[in-house]
């Protein structure tokens, strides 16, 4: 006969669950024996602390969220909630759904803080960041935690043109906390054609100022530090300095062979797009002291993909061979979506991998890169060890 009132339901419950104490749980903890903790209490209760390394799928979405959250329905998994009584009902659920190893702890956690055992407390976002960035909290890949990681990292774009336009705003709507732009430019009305950042009734004004503009309006969490000169080998270290990772959006090669240098001798990684006529291309370099600390293979160097530079004849720029507006920003975006990957920890960055795109066949291609052994920047018996003459040395090429 099915149970008819609550007391009877909940009877029933523990007596089809399997339940672990909290002593238990807490020798278990400290282990670190390979259990999954899941936090089945309300979000407010969540934020007020958690057992540490607990997921977060409140009990009223347990159905609608586990599968896409805990896909191995043999995962070891012990629920809990404020008092043991929820997270009996979601392990229950979680049975009925055909995981295979659920266990629920009893009493939950406000008894477990009482005895003073571990516990944890997210990031603090304000009412208004939480709104902001409600998408980004819905995905688990970036959640508060990963939110909070993004407002404090910081992206330096050099260039506030073509590629910086959609990169810097597509970050700053993100909430990287810090962005830092580099153009020594300013705004001229053949810009506009594709340079989304900049307005017509702003022609005149400093490229930095410009953007700062726009940035600093669609988000205010965003702090926008200019730099109104362009990158040499006697200001690169004093920029790149305190930055996370650096978008290359420069349209000569002088200045990509000095940030790959820079890259490579201040450990950062960059992310460095192309664009010419109706093409672009776009991979990440991550030099071995920035890999380790990504916990991610180091990749090739852009001396491994361009051991020399072109002739200029061969190599004309936008302004000589033109380019379609709206290229740059499918290379920009692109190069912003590498620089969250990289600043969550997310997903599998484009190293040792290059992405050309063919807009008028729109069709995306990748091309395998390989470490050049003999690499004067990052190979093992480095060459170059300090900044050259880059304008000579391509002015050879």
């Amino acid at each position: 006969m099915p149970p008819t009132t609550y007391t009877d339901l909940i009877a029933s419950v523990r007596r089809e669950t399997r339940e672990v104490s909290l002593d238990e749980l807490k020798r278990r903890l400290l282990a670190k024996e390979p259990y999954l903790l899941l936090d089945v209490r309300e979000k407010e209760e969540y934020r007020a602390g958690f057992i540490p390394g607990a997921i977060s799928i409140p009990r009223g979405f347990l159905e609608i969220q586990v599968e896409g959250r805990i896909p191995d329905k043999n995962t070891k998994i012990v629920a809990y909630c404020a008092g043991g009584t929820r997270s009996a009902l979601a392990a229950k659920t979680l049975a009925e759904l055909g995981y295979t190893n659920v266990e629920t702890a009893n009493p939950g956690f406000v008894r477990w803080k009482d005895l003073g055992y571990p516990m944890d407390t997210p990031p603090q976002l304000t009412e208004s960041q939480r709104d902001r960035y409600s998408r980004h909290l819905l995905l688990p890949e970036v959640g508060e935690a990963g939110q909070a990681k993004l407002l404090k990292s910081k992206v330096l774009l050099i260039g506030a043109g073509g590629l910086g336009s959609p990169a810097g705003l597509y970050l700053a709507a993100a909430g990287v906390g810090t962005l830092g732009l580099v153009d020594a430019d300013t705004v001229d009305a053949s810009n506009l054609q594709r340079q989304i950042l900049h307005a017509t009734s702003r022609i005149g004004m400093s490229k930095v100022e410009s953007a700062e503009k726009v940035i600093s309006d669609l988000n205010p969490d965003v702090k926008v530090v200019g730099y109104k000169e362009r990158v040499n080998s006697s200001n690169v270290d004093r920029i790149f300095g305190e930055y996370d990772v650096i978008i290359d959006g420069t349209d000569n090669f002088p200045t990509r062979y000095l940030v790959n240098d820079a890259s490579v001798f201040l450990g950062k990684p960059v992310v460095h797009g192309s664009i010419f006529r109706f093409d672009g291309q776009l991979t990440t370099f991550v030099p071995t002291s920035a890999a380790k600390k990504l916990g991610i293979e180091p990749g090739p160097c852009y001396r491994c993909l361009y051991p020399e530079p072109p002739p200029p004849h061969l190599a004309p720029s936008c302004q000589e061979a033109g380019v379609l507006g709206i290229l740059p920003g499918v290379v920009g975006l692109l190069q912003a979506t590498e620089a969250i990957k990289l600043l969550l920890g997310q997903g599998q960055p484009l190293v040792g991998r290059l992405l050309t795109y063919d807009s008028l066949g729109m069709k995306f291609r990748e091309l395998k890169l390989r470490r050049d052994p003999n690499c004067p920047a990052c190979g093992p018996t480095p060459t170059i060890t300090s900044y050259i003459d880059y304008e000579g040395f391509c002015a050879i090429g």
